[in-house]
């Protein structure tokens, strides 16, 4: 198609104003609306569609499906339309929110990310491309031009544009990110999407895409046969995911469900690491100023005669003294050996807490208490099995949107306390 320039009008109703940003298959223009007054986006395919009846058909049907897909982390869909170029020739376009942000590719260009970053910014696409798997659709083109950074944290945009799993495949997609089986023809499938997401996951980790071919030719050319490319720096279950999402075979890589419990897993395992550490620290200095006062009172003059000299604590009090502090109090927890019952006790003060479960639905509280009721009845089976079925609930209810990460991670916490009491039993 010809190229589209500031100014022009497509649909006669969106005003185009200057392009933000252009990928593999298209590019996204900063627009008005002049029917309803409002700034958008609008994004313009770059393949022409009048050379190819089929394909304009079969872009229009799932510009149709994908409108109904809706999820706070993909941008929604406006409108659709085709437009005749100054050529003659027929392009595809999608109307979208205009939100504020900065595209990922911009963020990547500034150097790595912390890995934690990295993650969590995997995790929130992942959960997106897990919603829209499970409707049938598969993204084909989640790159780091595709990833807005906003307030509220990523959005995925282009799945205006996607395809129906099992549909035959077709060119559409950006190089680097384009899975190996695409180059022999395969239909259409979510393990394309979760290798394009293992490249973008390397890419926030190193600042660079894991293979260096950038055009069609070059991937074509490209003959892998090592495996994939190890990030350095990074824990090792996080570098052994991203090597799994770039898998040379689709079968062998994870699903989008099983990336959302990994990075899940690895975030937690994050946060618990700092909490323990902070507690570690804060009740360190809690036995410093002990101590200290210890040695003042040790090392003092002598009180004036009249006065009743008190008596330094002793071991016992010292001991107690530590234990009431509020850093030791916050360590106990998870620490301390306790008892099934007193573990099950923390676990409900969690749930039941307003920061960070708060917002819980009542009915998932009450369905999580009793799943926990009968994890630690004696009578539910060997120890090591008992807590399955509540560690999948909630894995269950984080997938569902039902329950917030932070949340999660206070509750699998005191779940692995329960589990230590159980084998203690």
């Amino acid at each position: 198609m010809s190229r589209l320039e500031p100014g022009d009008v497509l649909a006669r109703r969106y005003l185009l104003l200057d392009p933000l940003a252009r990928g593999g298959m298209s590019v996204i223009w900063r627009a008005f609306d002049q029917s309803l007054h409002r700034m958008i986006a609008v994004k313009v395919l770059t393949a022409p569609l009048h050379t190819d009846p089929g394909g304009r058909v079969s872009v229009r049907s799932e510009a149709r499906a994908a409108a109904t897909f809706l999820h706070p982390d993909s941008i929604d869909i406006y409108d659709y339309g085709e437009t005749v170029t100054t050529s003659g020739g027929v392009a595809a376009f999608v109307v979208m929110p205009l939100l504020d942000g900065t595209p990922l590719a911009e963020r990547v260009e500034q150097g790595p990310l912390p890995w934690t970053e990295a993650a969590a910014i995997a995790l929130r696409l992942a959960r997106v491309l897990m919603a829209g798997h499970a409707r049938g659709l598969v993204h084909r083109d989640v790159t780091a031009e595709n990833v807005l950074l906003t307030a509220d944290g990523p959005k995925l945009l282009d799945f205006g544009i996607a395809a129906w799993a099992g549909d035959p495949d077709d060119d559409r997609g950006t190089p680097p990110y384009v899975a190996p089986e695409r180059l022999l023809g395969a239909a259409t499938h979510p393990a394309v999407d979760v290798y394009a997401l293992g490249v973008l996951l390397h890419t926030m980790l190193t600042g660079r895409t894991p293979y260096p071919e950038t055009t069609w030719e070059e991937i074509e050319a490209a003959r892998r046969t090592e495996p994939p490319p190890r990030v350095p720096g990074v824990p090792y279950a996080l570098a052994a995911l991203c090597r799994r999402c770039l898998a040379h075979r689709p079968e062998d890589r994870p699903t989008a469900a099983q990336i959302v419990s990994a990075l899940t897993a690895a975030l937690d395992t994050a946060t618990l690491g700092r909490n323990v550490r902070r507690g570690i620290t804060v009740a360190g200095s809690a036995v410093l100023a002990v101590s200290a006062l210890l040695w003042f009172q040790q090392t003092a003059p002598p009180q004036q005669p009249e006065r009743t000299a008190k008596p330094s604590p002793s071991p016992t009090a010292t001991a107690r003294l530590l234990e009431s502090s509020p850093a030791a109090s916050a360590t106990a927890g998870r620490t301390v050996e306790q008892t099934v019952e007193q573990a099950a006790a923390g676990f409900r003060t969690v749930l039941e807490a307003r920061t960070p479960c708060g917002a819980t639905d009542d009915d998932v509280v009450l369905d999580l208490k009793q799943v926990l009721e009968a994890a630690v009845s004696p009578r539910r089976g060997p120890p090591e099995s008992r807590t399955d079925g509540l560690r999948r609930k909630l894995s269950d209810r984080l997938r569902e949107g039902r329950l917030a990460p932070a949340c999660l991670s206070e509750l699998q916490a005191r779940l692995d306390v329960i589990e230590a009491a159980i084998r203690r039993d």
